[in-house]
C-alpha cells in the first residue's frame, strides 16, 4: 500500500512539473537538432556558437574588420554569449511537421518572453515570430521563428542585445530578414 501511495505521489509531482519543463527557463531555447529532417532537406544550416566557439567567431570577425557593416556586426557580437540557428529548406510543401516548429514556438510562452513582431500571412502561408526575453529592463535573449510550407528558420541569440544594432544585421549570420522594405 505504501508503494502505491509513493508511486501516486511521484506521478502527481511529475504531472505538475512536466508542463513547466517544456517552457524555456531564461533566454535559452531548447532547439532540437532536427536530424530526422536532414535527409529530406535540400539545404540545411545548423549553427551552435557558445563559449569557446563564440570567442573564436568574434576573433575571425575582428580579423575581417574594416568594413563598416562588419565593424557593426563585431560590436553586436561582443555582447553575445551564444547563437543557435536551424534552417531547413525542402523541395516540396509540408516536408516537415509543423509540430516540430511548434515545440520550439511553445517555449516562447514561458516567463520572461514577450512578442516583438508576429507576422502571419495566409496566402502564401508564412509565419514570422520575433520574441525577446527580458529581465530588469534588459534584453537577455532574442528568438526568431520563421516558417513557410517549404522552409523554416529558428534563431536563438543569448546575451546583452541592442535591438537597433541587431536590426542592421538582419539577413546576415543566419538571421532572417524580418522587415518588409528591401
Amino acid at each position: 500500500m505504501k508503494l502505491t501511495h509513493s508511486l501516486a505521489a511521484i506521478a502527481a509531482a511529475t504531472a505538475l512539473v512536466f508542463p513547466l519543463t517544456t517552457l524555456a527557463a531564461g533566454p535559452e531555447l531548447k532547439i532540437p537538432d532536427f536530424s530526422h529532417l536532414r535527409g529530406k532537406a535540400v539545404d540545411s544550416v545548423d549553427i551552435n556558437l557558445d563559449g569557446f566557439l563564440m570567442n573564436v567567431a568574434k576573433k575571425f570577425a575582428a580579423a575581417d574588420s574594416g568594413d563598416d557593416d562588419r565593424d557593426e556586426a563585431l560590436a553586436i557580437l561582443s555582447d553575445i554569449k551564444s547563437l543557435q540557428v536551424r534552417n531547413f529548406e525542402f523541395d516540396s510543401d509540408d516536408a516537415y511537421s509543423s509540430a516540430d516548429v511548434e515545440k520550439v514556438r511553445k517555449q516562447l510562452s514561458g516567463p520572461g518572453w514577450s512578442p516583438l513582431v508576429q507576422a502571419h500571412q495566409r496566402d502564401p502561408k508564412s509565419d514570422v515570430d520575433v520574441f525577446i526575453n527580458t529581465a530588469d529592463g534588459k534584453i537577455l535573449g532574442l528568438a526568431v521563428i520563421a516558417s513557410e510550407p517549404r522552409s523554416f528558420t529558428i534563431v536563438n541569440i543569448i546575451g546583452n542585445i541592442d535591438i537597433d544594432k541587431l536590426a542592421k544585421i538582419e539577413g546576415q549570420f543566419g538571421i532572417p530578414r524580418v522587415s518588409q522594405d528591401e
